[in-house]
């Protein structure tokens, strides 16, 4: 026996009594239809909405804005000729809703926009990513960043110092973040500070404090970074560009749990968790000389490594989703989906800049799409049309092309494996037997 299909939601914001008249015709095919004011659509949930657009909505367009971008669907702007010769409206409609339509209603097309907008909203909402709660800013399923955060929630609840080690832009602070916001000391001070941002002779007084008098310009008493953080976490980021001279400072505060400000001579107790991070390689640097061995045993109690996002197969879709969302408010800009074209750059491009590359493209793309999609050259990505691969043995083309397709579904259905084999005409185990033969999650 089938199930009956699930009933489509549709909510109709500030209605005008044409919309009224649509509605009895609109449930008899099927929709269920709420109808609200714009102040109460917060509270509402769709699969698609309807909005009649008023010159009002136009002066406060952030309203508006923000309903749509929540929401997470397709909407459709309902105009009279009074508001389509407003100003601007057509730019406004353009980027923020699906469809239009003039009054009166052509309730046939109606039916027709309204079933493609379903449509568009559920392809829409595949690899989209809401995060609500801090915990889930580690985004991603594959192999590497479920091992960390399996390896996250063993280390937070402990005191001992942890090193985090990875490539720039693969989220160090982030971990570090989450390492403090799952221990003992969430509701205390998390105090971040990046040693190679401070000026050299000012790193002193920022770390330890001063008292005041202490140096020219020392106009009052300072509480430092340390200091500040008591009772909590100190994240030193870029332990590996903190001067030979600081690093022993630090090791004696490591050592004894006390600090002394500068031109100060009493001992302040600081109980603090430390976590340090670098991308830097230390063992290299202390051959050098240029880092303290004993204070390498110090910091590397307990040890992290962030993976690169090249390793991170099938988080790409899902990562792009997510800032696309993010950094929709910033740029004034309606989020946008990513074509095929676009995904398959992803793929193939090597992210040296890592996460934080990929934010930014994305950040860029949003911003110089010209189309309901963020295409390859928005995100400054060659087109995979124009990409000339390397030459190689038939065995090689073979490899290369087979690992290139499970990146390629992976980053396209990393949400359903199920549906990943069945793109590439493969059983279910034969899927899994060839991301182990590749090593892919």
């Amino acid at each position: 026996m089938n199930e009956a299909p699930a009933q489509r939601r549709l909510l109709v914001v500030d209605p005008c009594d044409d919309c009224y008249r649509l509605l009895p015709g609109l449930r008899a095919v099927g929709w269920d239809v709420d109808s609200c004011t714009l102040e109460n659509a917060a509270d509402k949930t769709c699969d698609v909405g309807l909005l009649r657009l008023q010159p009002f909505h136009l002066e406060r367009p952030e309203a508006v804005k923000e309903l749509i971008s929540r929401s997470g669907t397709e909407w459709i702007a309902v105009l009279n000729q009074e508001v389509l010769r407003l100003q601007n409206v057509g730019d406004f409609v353009c980027e923020w809703f699906f469809d239009f339509h003039t009054l009166p209603f052509d309730v046939s097309r109606v039916q027709v926009t309204l079933g493609r907008a379903f449509g568009m909203a559920r392809l829409r909402g595949k690899g989209t990513v809401h995060v609500d709660q801090p915990e889930h800013e580690l985004l991603g399923d594959s192999k590497p960043i479920r091992e960390l955060r399996r390896l996250l929630s063993k280390l937070a609840p402990t005191e001992s110092p942890v090193l985090i080690r990875g490539e720039s832009g693969t989220g160090k602070e982030l971990v570090a973040r989450t390492l403090h916001r799952q221990s003992q000391r969430h509701s205390k001070p998390f105090v971040a500070i990046n040693c190679g941002a401070i000026p050299e002779h000012l790193i002193q007084s920022e770390l330890f404090g001063h008292e005041k008098g202490a140096f020219t310009g020392a106009h009052q008493r300072k509480v430092g970074r340390i200091e500040a953080a008591n009772g909590g976490t100190l994240f030193l980021d870029e332990i590996g560009d903190l001067p030979l001279e600081l690093q022993a400072n630090l090791l004696r505060f490591l050592q004894e749990k006390h600090i002394e400000h500068v031109g100060g001579s009493q001992p302040i107790p600081v109980d603090v968790r430390v976590l340090a991070a670098t991308h830097v390689d230390l063992e290299a640097a202390i051959e050098k000389k240029r880092f303290r061995e004993d204070l390498y045993y110090r910091l590397n109690v307990l040890q992290v490594v962030t993976a690169p996002l090249r390793e991170r197969h099938g988080d790409l879709s899902m990562l792009a989703n997510h800032f696309s969302h993010f950094y929709s408010h910033e740029t004034g800009r309606r989020p946008r989906s990513f074509s095929d074209d676009a995904l398959i750059a992803m793929g193939k491009h090597d992210w040296p800049g890592n996460v934080r590359e990929l934010a930014n493209r994305v950040r860029r793309g949003l911003v110089l799409a010209e189309g309901r999609q963020i295409e390859a050259r928005d995100l400054g990505l060659i087109s995979h049309h124009t990409v000339v691969a390397p030459m190689g043995t038939l065995e090689d083309y073979k490899t290369r092309a087979e690992r290139q397709a499970l990146c390629d579904v992976l980053n396209r259905h990393s949400d359903n494996l199920s549906i990943a084999a069945k793109v590439l005409g493969i059983s279910r185990p034969t899927f899994y037997r060839l991301l182990h033969k590749h090593q892919i999650r």
